[in-house]
């Protein structure tokens, strides 16, 4: 992204995953500057959201051109990501401040996603598909409707070939395993297991095919093709 413009890391100094788009609004935030490849960031000691907020409006001080959140380890896909995705929520809190956002996520087996500082990964493709996109969002905007573009690019493969896509339903079976502590109490791990099956057109899909899976997301949430049924359905309410 460097020459595309000036660019602000700013990003939360540990490991948030599945906090959504939760903020820390009863404890404080502190910032660090810091240097890393050669090049100066921010590590929020907070979330994802916190680090949107932080840098707009402490350290940029006004709306960026583009929020980008991510290259993230590990594909976010379906309604059940996005709405407990820090880098997807992360994207939607940009937006709501009005700044145009891209989430951008790479596919990796799970292990590789808690072993990457020992193995690093190959995001060579997902640095290429960002860059094509961020360039055109920069030229030509988002497309009409659009707040967020949630991006998933495949593990394992050379040449993009994108797909727009719609978010699948689930990617998981949830299950909770139980364990004993040492003084036989117990404890939990909620886990789950990937879905195998996904309908055409689903961002599921699309990643499994080994394509670039594009979704177009809105901060609107009503379905307002429901409207209508649900006003009837409220006049049957009892009083």
């Amino acid at each position: 992204m460097k020459d595309l413009g000036k660019v602000y890391v700013v990003a939360p100094a540990v490991q948030m995953s599945g906090v959504g788009r939760s903020i820390s609004i009863m404890e404080p935030i502190r910032v660090s500057h810091v240097v890393f490849n050669g090049m100066e960031g921010y590590a929020v000691d907070g979330t994802p959201t916190d680090s949107v907020i932080i840098g707009i409006y402490e350290i940029i001080g006004d709306l960026p051109d583009l929020v980008v959140s991510g290259i993230n380890m590990g594909e976010n896909i379906s309604t059940e990501s996005v709405t407990t995705s820090g880098t997807v929520c992360a994207a939607l809190e940009a937006a709501t401040h009005g700044c145009r956002a891209i989430a951008i996520s790479q596919q990796m087996r799970d292990f590789e996603k808690f072993e990457f500082v020992f193995r690093p990964a190959n995001f060579e493709l997902a640095k290429l598909v960002l860059r094509k996109i961020a360039s055109n969002v920069l030229e030509r905007g988002l497309p009409e409707g659009v707040d967020v573009l949630n991006i998933n690019v495949p593990a394992g493969v050379e040449k993009p070939e994108f797909e727009v896509t719609r978010l699948a339903r689930r990617l998981y079976r949830t299950r909770i395993e139980e364990r004993k502590d040492p003084r036989g109490r117990s404890y939990y791990w909620i886990d789950g297991v990937e879905v195998r099956s996904a309908e055409e057109g689903t961002d599921i899909y699309a990643l499994r095919s080994g394509k670039v899976s594009i979704t177009p997301l809105t901060l609107d949430l009503t379905a307002h093709s429901c409207i209508e049924s649900v006003r009837k359905w409220v006049k049957c309410l009892k009083p």
